[in-house]
């Protein structure tokens, strides 16, 4: 169809008159007064005036007995005529308004932007419902996909946020699942090595969102990964992929796993503690995820799972990541990591440390040589070990027995006083005593 002919083509109006276009006429509400006025034997002067309205649609009211909407009329709209070219050129470009007002504008439309825009709303609306995917498989021991899902769950007396770390081989559907208090990098680190330990084998892709954990940015359309990642995927011997942004769909195996474990191993639960919540998960992965049948896949995901064929890990040993931090050394000797503080020997007191993070403890050095070592503890928590503070520390038993004052003139024994004869003291009164 070209445009002569879609303009030539009528098409009748959707538009339809709304109850506040109804002149003189009361909404729904004010109808139901009005019956229940004339209920009470209320004149219908008295209610026309006192609802500032003319007497007959009282008296139409009363005649109907309820409320009832005016039949809508259809009425002509300027851009009616060429509402076919609308529908078949709007997908073209994009249900984009402003190239359509212009186009119109060249065939003779006189009507506004505004009037195109309301046109092609509901016609965007139902495109976008329409938008088709196709599902994507890949081959065994090709892709893994990662992500990490929230979940607020019971852990002894206390409701906590758990960050779900879930990864799913694309191809088995097999998945591997762990509770982190959060999602920084070293949880993402230890939720990668305990599947590829789990699974025997590393995939040849690891697909992630965007988060800023893993990517710093994006420059000439090339993902720009944190470096430690870089060394983690090589040491692997995996290569990372980042999803499309706004494209989560990319990954919805994973996507659909997080859902399933908050559906199923998390839902109603409530844990003594953190290593009771991980020791449930591992259960429950091997006894219920590995030996559902997959709806997808229609094969129980360990059956599939031996057609996998992941890179195996060989002798290689866990990934060794170290975090550098510099700290000064305040006058208490605690140092400040990571909103808790640990103890250093005092000699160190206003020298510079450097702090080296492992997964379980913080180590610190100076000049190369490790002064203390602390495992982690919660926020806010303050560590001390008391061989640091040796010689410093006062010892425990009563205090000694200072010595008194020897020199003060108001105390009276202040040691032998020489006497002398009071005649001498006279005797220089005397004139020419003195001498």
């Amino acid at each position: 169809m070209d445009l002569a002919e879609a303009v030539a083509t009528p098409v009748p109006s959707q538009r339809e008159m709304t109850p506040a276009e109804e002149d003189g006429m009361l909404r729904e509400d004010g109808v139901r007064e009005v019956l229940a006025r004339l209920q009470r034997g209320e004149r219908i002067k008295t209610i026309a005036r006192d609802l500032g309205m003319a007497r007959n649609p009282v008296k139409r009211w009363q005649r109907l007995g309820g409320w009832r909407p005016r039949p809508s009329v259809a009425r002509p709209c300027q851009i009616d005529p060429y509402r076919p070219f609308i529908v078949q050129r709007g997908p073209e470009v994009n249900w984009n308004g402003r190239v359509l007002h212009r186009e119109l504008q060249g065939v003779g439309f006189a009507g506004t932007y505004q009037q195109v825009q309301r046109a092609i709303q509901l016609l965007r609306a139902d495109r976008a419902w329409a938008t088709a995917t196709v599902r994507f498989e890949t081959s065994p021991g090709q892709q893994a996909q990662v992500d990490f899902g929230q979940i607020r769950l019971w852990i002894g007396d206390r409701c906590e946020r758990i960050h779900v770390f879930v990864l799913t081989l694309s191809y088995s559907r097999r998945l591997w699942v762990r509770a982190y208090p959060h999602e920084q990098l070293r949880a993402l680190l230890d939720g990668h090595e305990q599947p590829f330990q789990h699974f025997g084998g590393v995939p040849l892709t690891c697909l992630y969102d965007t988060p800023r954990t893993l990517v710093l940015g994006r420059r000439e359309r090339q993902v720009l990964w944190h470096p430690v990642v870089e060394d983690f995927a090589r040491y692997y011997g995996y290569t990372p992929r980042a999803c499309q942004p706004y494209r989560a769909q990319t990954k919805g195996k994973v996507e659909s796993g997080v859902k399933y474990v908050k559906r199923n191993a998390l839902a109603g639960r409530r844990f003594a503690s953190w290593e009771a919540l991980n020791a449930w998960l591992q259960e429950w992965v091997v006894t219920v995820a590995d030996q559902r049948v997959h709806g997808t896949t229609h094969e129980r995901p360990i059956e599939r799972f031996a057609r996998e064929t992941l890179t195996p890990l060989g002798q290689r040993a866990p990934y060794h990541y170290e975090r550098v931090r510099l700290r000064r050394v305040p006058a208490d000797a605690l140092v400040a990591i990571a909103a808790a503080r640990y103890s250093v020997p005092v000699e160190y007191v206003g020298t510079t440390v450097s702090v080296q993070e492992t997964s379980s403890h913080y180590e610190l050095f100076h000049g190369g040589t490790c002064i203390a070592r602390h495992a982690k503890t919660t926020r806010h928590a303050v560590v001390m070990d008391p061989a640091h503070y040796r010689g410093l520390l006062r010892p425990s038993g009563p205090a000694a027995t200072p010595r008194p004052p020897q020199w003060d003139p108001g105390y009276g024994d202040l040691g032998e006083v020489m006497v002398r004869n009071l005649a001498l003291y006279a005797a220089m009164a005397e004139p020419g005593g003195a001498s």
